[in-house]
């Protein structure tokens, strides 16, 4: 049956041996019927949270003169900040700004061979953040919150491969070690007309930055426009609930369990009648970049292929027009599929740093 409702998971329950199997059965469910969840109880610090929160309209006031010191077209990693209009999803324009980060790397990518083999491409999607020198106060406080997300990630992976009847530590391989984190603001829209009307905030999409996105909507409930697709193709609200995060299947995690796990595509749309700023911060737990497609469909195989009987089921509507190179067997490594996306989303970028590569994977349709 197509979900009505996103479930909620309390994590707290995993601590006694009494009620973990009743969140063991809880997150099976979302995990194979939903693939949108909240979870709560989540040992994130609250302070940690809070103060990225207050930080987030701070940086959006910045002059233009901070935030093109950490452009994102400064940076072959594609980190830092864009403005409104300077992403697309499914073709069309995001109305958004936003600045993006990651766990801190050292850029060691160059052109050329090492030791004796050329040097993958997708690797330079590794390196450094860039950081706004008029706000200094803002590194400790994301790498703290990267750090807390990344142990959270780290707690949820071994409760779903328990959910999914697997050890511990089955999904672990899997990671890079580089996650990214999006701090996100969606400015009100004006109202063209004396009805309501909506504005793409970001077009409809399955996630293609990560393992699992854990998704902190910073703004007060009231202030909506997340929706997930469910299997009916009826668009279900995912709003505000405070004290929990929003987390969703990305498409590696589709690919490595057969489909019994589908990463769910979700939008942000903007309503006309949106009087104040939508702040959302995404944070997307990494895949390592030379995972391949056989690898992730062959490791599993015998585990998934009994749980997926009765999951098959044909991408239909909207669903099925969404872009997922690494899904659909476009590109042979997770790296390469997640360095063509980002150059069809950031055009100028792709430009700038990957003139090789950027007409063929604009054209690639």
């Amino acid at each position: 049956m197509s979900f009505t409702s996103i479930p909620i998971i309390d994590l707290s329950l995993a601590s006694s041996p009494q009620t973990r199997p009743h969140l063991l059965r809880k997150l099976h469910h979302a995990l194979t019927s939903v693939g949108f969840l909240y979870v709560s109880n989540h040992g994130v610090p609250s302070t940690v949270i809070s103060d990225l929160v207050q930080a987030l309209p701070i940086l959006f006031a910045l002059p233009p003169e901070a935030k093109e010191e950490i452009a994102l077209h400064n940076s072959p990693h594609f980190l830092g900040y864009s403005a409104v209009g300077a992403e697309t999803t499914a073709g069309k324009e995001d109305r958004r700004e936003q600045v993006e980060f990651a766990t801190e790397l050292e850029d060691r990518w160059s052109e050329g061979k090492e030791r004796g083999e050329e040097r993958l491409l997708y690797e330079r999607l590794k390196g450094p953040n860039q950081w706004p020198s008029q706000y200094p106060a803002l590194r400790p406080i994301v790498e703290a919150y990267i750090r807390e997300l990344t142990a959270l990630g780290n707690r949820f992976l071994r409760l779903v491969a328990e959910a999914l009847f697997l050890p511990p530590e089955t999904f672990f391989p899997f990671l890079s070690d580089q996650h990214r984190l999006k701090l996100v603001r969606y400015p009100p829209t004006s109202a063209s007309s004396s009805s309501t009307t909506t504005t793409q905030g970001v077009g409809p999409h399955k996630d293609s930055s990560g393992w699992w996105t854990f998704l902190l909507q910073a703004s007060p409930p009231e202030i909506k426009g997340l929706q997930a697709l469910n299997q009916s193709g009826d668009w279900i609200d995912v709003p505000t609930i405070p004290g929990t995060f929003v987390v969703n299947i990305g498409q590696a995690f589709e690919v490595v369990t057969h489909g019994v796990c589908r990463a769910t595509t979700h939008r942000v749309l903007l309503s006309s009648d949106m009087r104040q700023d939508r702040l959302s911060v995404p944070f997307f737990q990494g895949v390592r970049g030379n995972l391949t497609k056989k690898e992730a469909v062959e490791t599993l195989t015998e585990h998934f292929r009994g749980l997926a009987e009765g999951t098959e089921e044909e991408e239909k509507g909207e669903r099925s027009a969404i872009d997922a190179p690494f899904l659909k067997g476009k590109y042979d490594t997770w790296g390469e599929a997640q360095l063509r996306t980002k150059i069809r989303s950031h055009r100028d970028v792709g430009r700038m740093f990957y003139a090789d590569v950027y007409d063929a994977y604009i054209n690639d349709n």
